[in-house]
């Protein structure tokens, strides 16, 4: 532990523990719909321990509660989960070897990545990674727990604005990335292309449809340079020509 705090730092560590307290709040939110829904106590908290996924829970729940077929529900969250695929595509090294690696695959998570992949060095990545995901591992069933109890009291949590904590905390640690043209341009069409689904897909499948912005930065990343573009100095590996009168001052001649 001595070690993770001084690899990241104060200032890492406290965005760490802000990420940690919107998860849990958020997570109050998830265990109180559940059980205002009618579904069982236990649910959500076995959910929260061994999915460990907020937006594929929310989609379960939210199946379930409307009538729909638990094999329905288990199908939709994996679709939402597959962004997870590129997540670990992003992120392999930190997830650890041997016997962490399971362990470092369970806690993978929209936050634990995001953390990971703002530090600016392997160390620090993996720090961030583990620290946060045993976060989420730990606060998210929490606070589904906390949120199953006070359900009956509060059934209506969205009344006081808890589901945007999540995204905003999320887009705080992602608007350094923007400063790259490139992710700014996946952001915005993925972005795009999530709000244009949305009134036409069920809850938790847009942002699958968010994912599209990986292929603009795919496309802009493989694209050709412009052939008539060249820094400035010339051609790398060309030594850029004298200008003339240059040459005429070493005492040559331009007719030769």
């Amino acid at each position: 532990m001595r070690s993770i705090w001084r690899t990241l730092g104060k200032d890492t560590i406290t965005g760490i523990a802000g990420v940690l307290l919107a998860v849990g709040v958020i997570g109050i939110s998830y265990g109180a719909t559940a059980v205002a829904s009618g579904l069982p106590f236990w649910l959500p908290i076995v959910l929260g321990c061994i999915v460990l996924a907020g937006g594929a829970e929310f989609l379960f729940i939210g199946i379930i509660a409307t009538g729909g077929s638990p094999i329905a529900a288990a199908l939709a969250g994996l679709l939402v989960n597959a962004r997870h695929l590129p997540y670990g595509l992003s992120v392999p090294e930190v997830v650890g070897t041997g016997w962490r690696r399971p362990i470092g695959l369970h806690v993978m998570n929209d936050e634990a990545v995001a953390v990971a992949l703002a530090q600016p060095d392997q160390e620090r990545k993996r720090a961030a990674y583990w620290l946060c995901g045993l976060g989420v591992g730990v606060v998210w069933p929490g606070g589904a727990a906390l949120g199953a109890l006070i359900g009956s009291i509060v059934p209506d949590t969205g009344a006081f604005g808890l589901d945007a904590v999540f995204p905003a905390v999320l887009l705080a640690l992602v608007i350094p990335a923007f400063r790259d043209r490139i992710t700014l341009r996946a952001a915005l069409f993925g972005a795009v292309a999530a709000l244009a689904t949305a009134p036409f897909v069920p809850a938790g499948l847009p942002v699958l449809f968010a994912l599209s912005g990986l292929l603009v930065a795919a496309w802009e990343l493989a694209r050709p340079r412009c052939l008539f573009s060249r820094p400035p100095g010339g051609l790398r590996g060309h030594t850029p020509l004298p200008p003339p009168a240059a040459a005429l001052g070493r005492g040559e001649s331009s007719t030769g």
